[in-house]
């Protein structure tokens, strides 16, 4: 009785929830004047907690991204650069399989506007975005900007900035949000943007850079140019140095210095492209494109087939310095470790670099240190307490053997480059089957190299393969088997960060996408498609109703988007439980309503809404109208049951991941049907 009353109560408390239109983000305006020509318009978004607001730089086949849209702008006025975005935070979302940029709690967008018509009195602008939590909502806010009185004539100075005082705070059901007159005059000498402190998952982002290039600095110390520099290192600060006290102090110094070299590169990268480029990179086609051919390059160089080296004449002077003495002699040797070992460590700097630049933000600066902490620590340690010397394995062959898996590993990370570019420009040349298939090949070959089946340049001859090698051999091998379904449809959890998403493939559906081998054969009504897992669906009310009349059965109204998480995983963990896809597929007619479809309706069917005023231009604003009209409410997932008079068959619900819970209200409306 207790578990009966307890499911009762959570399914009243999110039927309650959900059936109402939910508004969590508020917007505000104001205007700034920069001088006598110019503006800024900045729109602040407060959005209730636990709710988030995607980024314009959100990656395809993910949420949806923001888009601003402003009026009458030919003659009236310029729009100076794109908008401004306060810092957003950055999480991998295993649903879509690629990077999500959102805003929590607030947010700032900033238009920086040059005014060209002097007689200019208001600027209208627009938002659409989408806003989730366990639901997703897309919704759209105009905005009106008061434009203050400018003398075009006069000479500009950035020295001052006058303040239009932001409005009160308006939610997005307003139709245009309209800024103030007052004003207040501040001394500045730029735009301040907002900050917010980094959330966890931001510090988690940056800990897994530094623990990766701190194994990338690890790997770079068992290379044929850096291991054997070790004794004679150790050597030098034995040799050289008066007292023991003075060894260490001096290895101490050595170490930081190396450490030193390499922030001030992670340092370069950083101020060079500045962080807020840095953070469009993930997203740019032609840096995808420059990163996939620099990988390969890396790659190359440690396959054997050249070796990327700095002139000579660099080292020579490098050394001459490092000669001296004292610590300035200490700081050049630092630097000569550097040069000498480029043609090792620089791919795999080169990589690290790419990689963490196309996270953005001080992600180069963490790189580096991690990566040349990993580097310094053994120098320091081992000039610190030399008779630790004797531990370590002689040098030989098997430093080539990790400089080739290297080179590897780097060519597989090359394909995700590509693959990306591939996906923002959709052209389906990198779909999943291929992207899965060159790595099978890749790690393939890594394979037969490590069983010394195949062979590269500067190997050494071999009668036979260490232990150490074969356990690694197997795997890699392993790893590759473990792929091979992923070429009919497996998830492939492991890696999915790094392949397309399913729906970016040859067959989406995939061999294991078909729950039973009669669905191929399945003759489909008109209007209808396969959906997820095979299920006949509608996209078309109209259609899919008038199909339910004709079979006499319920139907099941699935208010659903593509940029939407929740609804992918109801898809995939709940409509996948057989007994819950054999309802779906025999007992109900699915009739799946995207309310984010951005095709346009044709004229004569475009309307303006009576609920909630706006003009309704695409098939996704159809949808979203219908349900805010009939339903009151605009949330996503949203489930409705009900008979072929249009009447609900029981309360309609949500987003529910409990599967035996969707499964009860399943059979709870379909019972109620009377055929």
């Amino acid at each position: 009785m207790k578990k009966a009353l307890l499911l009762l109560l959570t399914f009243f408390a999110v039927t309650t929830i959900s059936a109402q239109i939910v508004k969590p983000v508020k917007w505000t305006t104001k205007v700034e004047k920069i001088n006598e020509s110019e503006i800024n318009l900045i729109m602040q978004a407060t959005i209730e907690k636990d709710w988030h607001v995607y980024s314009q730089y959100t990656p395809d086949d993910g949420p949806l991204p923001a888009e601003f849209t402003f009026e009458n702008a030919k003659g009236n006025y310029e729009l100076v650069g794109k908008v401004k975005e306060s810092p957003y935070k950055k999480q991998f979302n295993d649903v879509f399989g690629v990077d999500e940029f959102y805003f929590a709690n607030k947010a700032t967008f900033t238009q920086k506007v040059k005014i060209i018509n002097p007689k200019l009195a208001i600027i209208k602008g627009a938002i659409d975005f989408q806003v989730c939590k366990e639901v997703c909502i897309n919704d759209n806010s105009t905005f009106s900007f008061g434009v203050p009185k400018m003398n075009l004539d006069a000479k500009n100075s950035t020295e001052e900035i006058t303040v239009i005082a932001p409005v009160a705070t308006v939610d997005t059901t307003n139709n245009e949000t309209a800024a103030a007159d007052t004003t207040s005059t501040t001394k500045k000498n730029v735009v301040a943007e907002p900050t917010e402190k980094p959330e966890k998952d931001n510090k988690r982002g940056l800990l897994t850079i530094f623990f990766l290039a701190f194994l990338g600095g690890f790997a770079a110390l068992l290379t044929p140019c850096v291991f054997p520099m070790i004794p004679m290192t150790v050597s030098f600060f034995t040799k050289q140095s008066k007292t023991p006290a003075q060894g260490k102090r001096n290895a101490i110094l050595y170490g930081l210095s190396i450490i030193g070299i390499y922030l001030v590169l992670g340092s370069l990268v950083t101020g060079i492209f500045g962080a807020e480029a840095l953070n469009e990179l993930s997203t740019n086609v032609w840096f995808n494109i420059i990163f996939f051919v620099l990988l390969v390059i890396f790659a190359s160089s440690f396959l054997g087939a050249f070796e990327i080296m700095l002139p000579n004449s660099w080292a020579n002077k490098v050394d001459r310095q490092a000669d001296k003495g004292g610590i300035v002699g200490i700081l050049f040797m630092a630097l000569a470790l550097a040069i000498v070992s480029f043609s090792c460590t620089g791919p795999i700097v080169g990589t690290l670099l790419v990689e963490s630049a196309s996270k953005g933000g001080i992600a180069p600066i963490v790189g580096m240190l991690g990566f040349s902490s990993a580097l310094a620590l053994p120098f320091m340690l081992f000039a610190m307490f030399p008779s630790w010397l004797t531990s370590l394995p002689k040098s030989g062959g098997w430093l080539n053997t990790v400089k080739v898996s290297l080179g590897f590993l780097e060519l597989a990370l090359a394909f995700k480059f590509l693959s990306q570019a591939d996906l923002v420009l959709q052209l389906h040349i990198i779909e999943r089957e291929v992207f899965i298939a060159i790595w099978i090949a890749v790690f393939g070959a890594w394979a037969l190299y490590l069983l010394g089946k195949i062979t590269l340049p500067h190997d050494s001859p071999m009668t036979h393969i260490s232990v150490g090698r074969l356990f690694m051999a197997l795997l890699v091998l392993t790893f590759t088997v473990y792929m091979i379904p992923g070429l009919f449809g497996a998830p492939l959890k492991l890696i999915s960060a790094f392949p397309p998403p399913q729906t970016y493939s040859e067959s989406p559906r995939g061999f294991f996408g078909s729950s039973s081998s009669s669905d191929s054969s399945v003759v489909l009504p008109e209007g209808a498609e396969l959906g997820e897992h095979n299920i006949i669906t509608f996209h078309d009310y109209e259609a899919g109703f008038a199909y339910a009349k004709k079979v006499n059965k319920p139907i099941m109204l699935d208010f659903t988007g593509y940029a939407c998480v929740n609804c992918r995983k109801m898809e995939i963990n709940v409509w996948s439980d057989e007994r819950v896809l054999q309802m779906l597929k025999n007992d109900i007619v699915l009739i799946s309503l995207y309310v984010d479809d951005k095709r346009d309706l044709p004229e004569s069917e475009q309307f303006v809404s009576k609920e909630t005023g706006k003009k309704v231009k695409t098939i996704g604003n159809k949808w979203s109208d219908f349900i805010i009209t009939r339903y009151k409410t605009n949330t996503q997932p949203y489930y409705v049951l009900t008979d072929l008079n249009e009447k609900n068959l029981n309360e309609a619900i949500g987003y529910t991941p409990n599967i035996d819970e969707y499964l009860a209200w399943l059979k709870d409306g379909v019972s109620k049907f009377k055929k």
